[in-house]
């Protein structure tokens, strides 16, 4: 319904963040639709297998819930069990050659994140590549990126800006591309600082990379002085 609002706003981009327990934590929101309802549950599952229990999302997800679900659940028995994960894509393509479900946005993006791990990125996009959500399209440039074609990966991220330019998503699509085809260049790592800092994760990777290639940056030298700062604090409280 249009004007409605996003109920779920919050815990989607916990997740995209990377703030898997903020997501969990979160996650009780009253009078949500039964749609609403299978995305907060997918949501959440898919926190607890980025934080590794995936025996938990194997047990509570059973063989009546919806699709989507059942899809995460796929994602969770694979990355559980390297050992067994050819019945687990065997299981996948049978339920994407299936018209009633194979179209589904969750089951796509699922089969999208499994055969990226595998590295079959042309698999991956057989599934991915059409859109449809904010999610899939980020994967596409992700994937895009892994294949080293970021002229692909950019028309993907166009795509993204036209739809909505300020979402997490396309924030974040625009920062992998920037670090992948302009690593070395400071302000494009300097930005990829701010923005982490912004976002509340963990910039030392792109700091890092900017002392290395550019310690005379003022970012660098702003850095090192907090560094001192923080250093001298210590020492005069130890």
């Amino acid at each position: 319904m249009a004007g409605s609002p996003d109920h779920l706003f919050n815990l989607r981009n916990n997740f995209y963040l990377g703030s898997y327990q903020a997501a969990i934590n979160n996650s009780d929101l009253p009078n949500l639709s039964p749609d609403d309802a299978v995305e907060r549950d997918c949501l959440v599952y898919r926190s607890y297998i980025a934080l590794g229990s995936f025996q938990l999302v194997i047990n509570e997800i059973d063989s009546s819930a919806a699709t989507p679900l059942q899809a995460v659940k796929l994602l969770a028995l694979y990355l559980s069990n390297p050992h067994d994960k050819e019945s687990t894509i065997s299981s996948l393509k049978e339920w994407l050659a299936d018209p009633a479900i194979g179209n589904n946005p969750i089951l796509r993006l699922i089969a999208g994140i499994i055969f990226t791990h595998e590295e079959d990125y042309n698999e991956a996009l057989k599934h991915t590549n059409a859109g449809g959500t904010m999610e899939l399209h980020a994967l596409n440039v992700q994937i895009f990126i892994k294949m080293h074609r970021s002229d692909y990966a950019e028309r993907q991220l166009r795509v993204m800006q036209q739809i909505d330019e300020d979402h997490t998503l396309t924030q974040l699509a625009n920062a992998w591309l920037n670090l992948a085809v302009d690593a070395k260049d400071p302000e494009t790592l300097a930005n990829l600082v701010v923005c982490s800092l912004h976002l509340g994760k963990s910039s030392s990777r792109y700091l890092s990379q900017l002392k290395l290639t550019h310690p005379e940056h003022i970012l660098v030298k702003r850095a090192s002085s907090a560094e001192d700062s923080f250093e001298r604090a210590v020492q005069s409280v130890a």
